[in-house]
């Protein structure tokens, strides 16, 4: 009897530990998003559907292992983002959208939630990494955001990997190109507004972004944004993903987010920062300030989209109006997630 109780109380004790050691560990988490926007049920199925499955969760676990060496939220971020700019199926790097004129214009953006620190760089067009271009803007120069020549410049004095234009290209996304175009030129020769003509394109020409936001065991947030920007855009155009605010934005008083969706109006109605400023400010949940933007202010605005979110106690938001978000996201507290619709 006594033998029985004295391996009682040693299992007890034993769990007690194990359990005690369990909940002093750190929280660490990341979400990502691979764009959002018109996504068909119909052709997202059987092996394209595992293709982009795979992808997001190749991306998120990439950075989730470095969260769990230790490194920080930054370089989490970083590394899922450049998995998904080396891939042809998000536009962003590798599988950026074509502009009007037929080449590729990329941004991106980083922030850190610790310090306020930011970076951001537009219209870069021979830069293989954007979000690394960002990193470097906001470490090593006196600005946040850079753009076009001038940012390649500084790319290339930091030693960053430069490429030709046609290393962006991939044929489905020229002929997404042509496709928008077609529309562009019909609706305008009957209007005579360009203006106009654009508007009337479907919102699937307006939107696909990747992006990150992840917590490290220090408990420090950041976010990232990168993008090849809106199809068939023109005279330098520049979306919410640079934009510091309203494509991205980290404080760890309140939130990280990274956005995708129709740009414009989350520069109008800066999103990023908005459901940040509600976390911090309303006292309210990431849950609620992210879900009262997006699927309030932003679609009554007419905009559409999505963002990915978490805050420095591992939640996790990642809501969208759209008809899909490619997503995904592992986390410490509630293991893993990858979802398209």
């Amino acid at each position: 009897m006594n033998k029985v109780i004295l391996k009682s109380a040693l299992l007890i004790s034993l769990l007690t530990n194990i359990y005690s050691v369990s909940a002093n560990e750190p929280t660490i988490a990341i979400a990502i998003h691979g764009g959002a926007g018109t996504i068909s049920k119909d052709k997202m199925v059987g092996e394209v559907k595992k293709q982009y499955e795979s992808k997001l969760k190749q991306a998120v676990t990439a950075g989730y292992q470095l969260l769990e060496q230790g490194k920080s939220s930054q370089e989490a971020i970083i590394a899922a983002i450049q998995i998904l700019e080396e891939s042809p199926l998000f536009n962003a790097g590798k599988g950026a959208v074509y502009t009007y004129d037929g080449k590729h214009e990329l941004d991106a953006s980083i922030m850190d939630g610790k310090t306020l620190n930011a970076g951001a760089v537009s219209g870069v067009s021979t830069v293989k990494s954007p979000i690394m271009l960002a990193k470097k803007v906001m470490d090593e120069s006196v600005h946040v955001m850079l753009s076009g020549k001038g940012a390649e410049t500084f790319a290339k004095e930091k030693g960053l990997t430069l490429v030709d234009n046609s290393y962006f290209e991939t044929k489905h996304r020229y002929k997404s190109l042509i496709k928008a175009k077609q529309k562009i030129e019909k609706v305008n020769k009957e209007l005579k507004d360009f203006r106009a003509a654009h508007e009337s394109l479907p919102d699937t020409y307006k939107m696909g972004t990747v992006g990150a936001v992840a917590l490290d065991a220090d408990g420090n947030i950041a976010a990232g944004t990168s993008t090849g920007g809106m199809t068939a855009k023109r005279y330098g155009r520049v979306g919410d993903s640079p934009i510091i605010g309203a494509g991205t934005y980290a404080n760890n008083q309140s939130c990280a987010v990274s956005a995708t969706g129709h740009g414009e109006y989350f520069i109008r109605y800066h999103v990023a920062a908005d459901i940040c400023a509600r976390v911090q400010y309303q006292g309210i949940s990431l849950t609620q300030a992210a879900d009262k933007v997006v699927n309030g202010v932003l679609k009554e605005a007419g905009g559409s989209g999505g963002i990915i979110a978490i805050d420095a106690q591992g939640n996790i938001a990642m809501p969208f109006n759209s008809k899909g978000m490619y997503r995904a996201s592992k986390s410490s507290i509630t293991g893993d997630y990858v979802a398209i619709f």
